[in-house]
């Protein structure tokens, strides 16, 4: 806890204890006990509009004392109250200027908005596989700990999708709780950016068609994935845990991986057979998909490789990584 927010309760933890010690002396010399509290208030406050009765020695003396301490201890509860607030404010607005500082810096990232269940699970698997992220939800209290890049406000809103620098990002992850308010996502990401991924979250089927015309080019309904991934472990239980643990577990030494092919890499206008890429890297290559989104799966050695087509492959990290330093290698 915060060492000024400590000494401001124990600062006002004193005031009331010099207000209950000076209600009960003025009490003891006789004042009720509203005529005791009035007393006491004026005389700490220092507004001594006057003396409800007539003071001998003693109580001269214990109104003295009152005085110094009530005045000093409200003056510094009062002054540690001021330092909390501007402590805050302070560091809200530091907070703010280097959250800004480090946005500017990002490009190619990912906007996550909506922080739920959804979200921390797409933020998690892309945090896995090194792809930045910048996070967006209107509550601040649930974003206190996430240690991405992260923009309080209404994802709907274009200045929200704005500060997350969306201009510069690649996707967009419409995960809010409702399918009406990722709608508005979806539209603001598109308008904001044309060239955006955008992959939004729907709950009704129906839902889905609006999605997509709004500019998602994809949409995703959990509670269906996740129906058809339990179907699947009773249907073809080796296959799932196989593809399950390979894509969501990683604890087996294989990956999945895709690849774009650049119009100047080695690779583009040589076939499959001539590129030997089983043997140049240890990958595996599972399919191909065309620029116009047509896969080719269990391509022949005879298939053509061209410009930007997307390369899926499987094998380990350094097989993986091999065949990426081939793709980007450029034709002399």
């Amino acid at each position: 806890m915060n060492s000024t927010i400590v000494r401001l309760r124990l600062a006002l933890g004193m005031v009331a204890t010099v207000f209950v010690v000076g209600m009960l002396g003025y009490w003891s010399f006789g004042l009720s006990p509203l005529d005791a509290a009035y007393q006491t208030i004026t005389t700490v406050t220092t507004v001594g509009f006057r003396e409800l009765a007539v003071f001998g020695t003693a109580e001269k003396w214990f109104t003295m004392v009152l005085i110094v301490l009530g005045v000093s201890t409200v003056l510094y509860t009062f002054t540690l109250a001021v330092q909390v607030v501007v402590e805050g404010q302070l560091r809200e607005f530091v907070g703010r200027r280097r959250m800004d500082r480090e946005l500017s810096k990002i490009s190619g990232h990912t906007v996550v908005g909506g922080w739920g269940r959804v979200g921390r699970a797409v933020a998690a698997d892309l945090e896995r596989s090194g792809h930045p992220v910048v996070v967006v939800d209107i509550d601040i209290d649930r974003v206190a700990d996430v240690l991405h890049p992260v923009v309080v406000g209404d994802a709907t809103l274009d200045s929200t999708l704005r500060a997350a620098g969306l201009e510069r990002a690649s996707s967009l992850i419409a995960a809010l709780e409702g399918d009406a308010e990722n709608l508005f996502v979806t539209l603001s990401g598109r308008s904001i950016n044309p060239n955006l991924f955008i992959v939004a979250r729907a709950r009704q089927d129906e839902s889905v068609p609006k999605l997509a015309n709004a500019g998602a080019d994809r949409v995703v309904n959990p509670q269906e994935l996740g129906a058809a991934r339990m179907a699947s472990f009773v249907a073809r239980p080796h296959v799932a845990e196989f593809i399950d643990v390979v894509m969501h577990e990683r604890s087996l030494e294989f990956r999945m991986q895709e690849f774009d092919v650049p119009p100047e890499s080695v690779l583009a206008g040589r076939t499959l057979k001539d590129a030997n890429l089983r043997e140049a890297s240890g990958a595996l290559v599972l399919a191909l998909r065309s620029p116009d989104g047509v896969f080719t799966t269990n391509p022949t050695g005879d298939t053509h490789i061209q410009p930007h087509h997307i390369i899926i492959a499987v094998g380990t990290a350094d097989d993986l990584h091999r065949l990426g330093e081939l793709t980007r290698r450029r034709s002399s």
